[in-house]
């Protein structure tokens, strides 16, 4: 807990140091804390000796004296996991980092020289890396995941430790479970726990997780591991070994056919038809997920087989179609 309030301590001069002038109510939202937090934090500061003042009126807030600077300590832990992380696709979102990414790029800044402060700044306004929404204002789904029980996974996993969770199996209601974590992975910003259950393989979506503990036992795992191997093979006995998985006959316009094979759990591309569209075999995780994805095609994507996906796209057209069948 003391550690916890050093580092906010600590990114709070940042903020003042980087930024200069800032309200309470803006400390409040980049520390993620209330603004009665701030207002003790300003006063635990200037108790230090730090010299932060305030100044009254419609643009007050905040400030240091000018030609502040004081040492600080480094990255903590969480810090230099955020950096390290960062280098996948938003993992600080999937891995419930982003606090701590935000403090440990605070201090990287701090640590540059005043010269190049003000240019890296500049650079890093003008570089945008996966937004949340594309250019049709479509946002992508990333899995919400309770931050204590992401924590204590995220603990547990570093430190070779069991772990129980209260996880909720796909149409099943919740239970907990004692398993031995491998590793965490994120792949388009969904998070999963690879862990073993009484020496079985098995993967678990964050999303699922309500609720976690990490135990005092050592986890049952070897001291190393290859996490992009284990996903590999874990993988492919999911696309193929699944009890529900659908495969279709689909027939799609080209243009679209990227957006039908990145839902896809595998893909066998066939002859193209005569008219140019490409016929594909795909294996999709149930009928729902095929349902889902040839409806998101509209008239661009066919199902060819089975009879069933066409029964129920039909069905679905249908329904639809006579909610306007009053349109001109």
């Amino acid at each position: 807990m003391l550690r916890m309030r050093a580092d906010r301590l600590v990114s709070l001069v940042l903020l003042l140091r980087q930024r200069g002038r800032l309200t309470a109510e803006t400390l409040a939202r980049e520390l993620e804390v209330s603004t009665r937090t701030v207002l003790r934090d300003i006063e635990a500061l200037s108790a230090a000796g730090v010299p932060v003042y305030a100044e009254r009126g419609r643009h007050g807030g905040f400030a240091l004296l000018p030609g502040f600077r004081t040492e600080l300590t480094g990255l903590n832990h969480d810090e230099a996991l955020a950096l390290l992380a960062a280098g996948s696709a938003r993992g600080e979102r999937a891995f419930g980092l982003g606090a701590a990414l935000a403090s440990a790029m605070r201090k990287v800044v701090d640590a540059l020289p005043a010269d190049h402060r003000e240019g890296a700044s500049d650079a890093a306004q003008r570089l945008l890396v996966d937004p949340e929404t594309d250019l049709l204002a479509r946002r992508s789904a990333t899995d919400q995941v309770p931050a204590a029980a992401l924590a204590e996974v995220r603990r547990a996993v570093l430190a070779g430790r069991k772990l129980r969770i209260h996880y909720a199996a796909t149409d099943q209601p919740p239970r907990w479970r004692t398993v031995d974590p491998i590793g965490l992975v994120t792949v388009r910003d969904r998070g999963y726990l690879l862990a073993t259950r009484a020496g079985a393989d098995r993967t678990y979506r964050l999303s699922r997780i309500a609720a976690a503990e990490e135990l005092a036992e050592p986890a049952e795992r070897p001291e190393t591991v290859d996490l992009d191997r284990i996903w590999r093979e874990r993988s492919a006995r999911f696309r193929f070994d699944g009890e529900h998985h659908v495969t279709a006959l689909v027939r799609v316009r080209p243009a679209r056919r990227e957006e039908l094979v990145d839902t896809a759990l595998a893909v066998r591309a066939m002859e193209p038809d005569a008219d140019g569209w490409a016929r594909l075999e795909v294996t999709f995780q149930d009928a729902r997920h095929a349902e889902w994805a040839l409806w998101e095609l509209g008239a661009d994507g066919e199902a060819v087989a089975p009879r069933s996906l066409r029964a129920s796209l039909h069905q679905r057209a249908a329904a639809l179609a006579s909610r306007y069948d009053d349109a001109p």
